[in-house]
């Protein structure tokens, strides 16, 4: 069974592709292998996204490579 997180107990850094501006920002953890934790700035004590980290790494590259739109 894959344990969740407490996102009051991880710590966050922002997204690099965040825009930058305080209201725009998702935060991702590190230090969990095998899934990367993902939530919005704005609500920190919100829910939490917890994505296998092959997914998210996959979606990294798709950014990358500006195939999403």
């Amino acid at each position: 069974m894959k344990t969740i997180p407490n996102p009051a107990t991880i710590a966050w850094r922002k997204s690099s592709y965040s825009d930058g501006g305080e209201d725009n920002c998702v935060e991702v953890s590190d230090g969990f292998p095998g899934a990367v934790p993902v939530r919005d700035s704005k609500s920190p004590t919100g829910g939490v996204l917890l994505f296998p980290a092959a997914v998210w790494s996959a979606f990294i590259v798709t950014v990358k490579c500006g195939r999403l739109g």
